[in-house]
């Protein structure tokens, strides 16, 4: 179990996640938090350019390929993603402040559902493990009565849910 506090923001794709996330990133890190994000995708997805030099050494066996440039340091460790992050966060504990999940509906943590309006899409917010929705438009239907909700525009209040959820809450 790792002490780096998280929070998964989850959603159907369209949603506004990803638009969240980049107002809420400088938010909490100007409130002096170091955050991390993760990108959570349950459709595959290459993680490595085909034929890039990163990709054939994974073929070749490499248990793990990285990429350093003078900007930062990108790895690719294949296996299992729930293990492998949380490894990750055991080592990222004095680095990092906050992690930030965006997608991961599954994973073990406290989470906010971003939902709008002309979303052909079912909200998640029935799940126990939902706490916040962050609404766009008209209340949909078969909304939890004591679910809170935020406007998207009320970025302090959600930063101070995040916060105060994140507190208590790590993989």
């Amino acid at each position: 179990m790792s002490g780096v506090p998280c929070v998964a923001v989850v959603g159907w794709s369209g949603a506004g996640k990803t638009t969240l996330l980049e107002r809420l990133v400088p938010l909490l890190a100007a409130r002096g938090l170091r955050v991390a994000v993760l990108k959570h995708s349950s459709h595959p997805h290459p993680l490595q350019r085909a034929g890039s030099d990163s990709a054939r050494l994974g073929a070749a066996g490499a248990r793990a390929t990285g990429f350093a440039t003078p900007e930062g340091l990108q790895l690719t460790l294949p296996g299992d993603p729930a293990a492998l992050f949380r490894a990750l966060l055991a080592r990222a504990e004095g680095l990092v402040d906050l992690v930030l999940v965006e997608g991961w509906k599954d994973a073990p943590l406290p989470k906010l559902e971003v939902w709008r309006e002309g979303l052909d899409a079912p909200l998640a917010c029935s799940r126990a493990d939902i706490g916040l929705l962050v609404l766009s438009g008209e209340t949909p239907a078969g909304l939890p009565a004591q679910l809170p909700t935020l406007a998207p525009d009320r970025l302090d209040a959600i930063a101070d849910w995040v916060q105060r959820v994140g507190a208590t809450a790590s993989l």
